[in-house]
């Protein structure tokens, strides 16, 4: 500091002995040809520079030990406060007051508020007009305890998982494993479980074919036919295109006396290329004495498979009970010339043949 005051001490000196000299009507002007060397112009800036940084520090931090009387501002700012340090007290018997929070920065003293404990009053030695005060009043006097900030709580989803946490189960997929589980019990010889398996399946999902299919056939193999035939005529009720389950409904129909062919007429039209299912309507149309309309199914049968010895000799017979004889002997005899029936039936063609060959 010494060495600050004497460089303005001669600044002032030399500006003195100049202006004494000059009248008093006359200014001083500073000469321009001659400037002032560099060297004492940083000497200048040097020492203002300290000079202002030692002024803020003594300005801003106080000396230790020492304490300053507080003025206070005028009423139209608000005079921040340095932190509170306030007692520690034991908490009140209300749970409530537990939870209370405390403001640290909004009253220059705190006072507990419940029963015959109060907090002394605490004093500050700091003044309340730099940065680092109000910076610590932002922060919690020690030994006074916040609380705990309350989270948010998600509610937990109700409903269907998401994707990734699990997989709903389609009516569909529940009818296949269903299905597959009444097949594992068939596998292990649990007949009487895998049919209630089966028929749970069916309940659920009606047009379970494959599920179906397997049910009437374990029925028919228990001797359950009429339970056979109420799951067939269901199948057809659902879905007449399906020519195996009618041509199945009508055999067990015929073994039971009815003729059958009011089944395999009303699924004749999804029938179209099936030689299996024309023969074996000609079959039953003929045994109803229906030979006219046997003939013509048979015929149509054989266009799909001409080399079908069985089929030759049931058009054979139509054709010789309507009295076309000329006709059943043609078809008799490629029957008999394609040597694929049992001795019985070649027997039995050769008959025929006799008879409706001229003599």
């Amino acid at each position: 500091m010494s060495l600050i005051n004497k460089m303005l001490q001669d600044l002032d000196a030399r500006g003195k002995a100049r202006s004494e000299e000059m009248p008093h009507e006359i200014q001083p002007v500073p000469r321009g040809g001659a400037p002032m060397p560099a060297l004492r112009v940083a000497a200048i800036a040097a020492a203002v520079m300290v000079l202002a940084m030692g002024a803020t520090a003594w300005y801003v931090l106080p000396l230790k030990g020492k304490t300053y009387d507080v003025q206070p501002l005028p009423p139209s700012q608000p005079v921040p406060q340095a932190p509170v340090t306030v007692a520690e007290v034991a908490p009140p018997a209300a749970p409530a007051a537990a939870t209370e929070p405390v403001a640290a920065d909004t009253a220059p003293a705190a006072t507990a508020s419940t029963g015959d404990t109060a907090a002394a009053p605490a004093t500050t030695s700091k003044p309340p007009r730099t940065a680092s005060a109000h910076r610590g009043a932002a922060k919690p006097a020690a030994g006074t305890r916040l609380p705990a900030t309350p989270r948010a709580v998600t509610p937990a989803a109700s409903g269907p998982a998401l994707a990734g946490e699990g997989r709903i189960e389609t009516s569909n997929q529940a009818s296949e494993n269903a299905y597959r589980r009444a097949l594992g019990s068939l596998q292990d010889g649990r007949v009487s479980e895998a049919i209630a398996g089966l028929q749970a399946v069916l309940r659920n999902n009606p047009k379970h074919e494959a599920a179906r299919q397997t049910l009437v056939g374990l029925l028919i193999e228990a001797k359950r036919e009429d339970e056979a035939m109420v799951q067939l005529q269901q199948a057809l009720t659902l879905d007449p295109r399906q020519p195996a389950m009618a041509m199945l409904l009508a055999r067990l129909q015929i073994e039971r006396g009815q003729p059958g062919i009011d089944t395999l007429l009303r699924t004749l039209p999804y029938a179209s290329g099936k030689g299996e299912y024309h023969a074996f309507l000609g079959g039953a149309l003929q045994r109803q004495g229906r030979y006219r309309e046997a003939a013509d199914q048979y015929q149509t049968a054989l266009r799909s498979a001409p080399d079908n010895a069985v089929w030759w000799m049931g058009l054979g017979l139509a054709l010789q009970a309507e009295k076309r004889n000329a006709e059943a002997a043609d078809a008799l005899r490629r029957a008999s010339s394609l040597g694929t029936l049992n001795p019985e039936l070649q027997a039995f063609v050769e008959r025929k043949l006799a008879q409706v060959s001229p003599q």
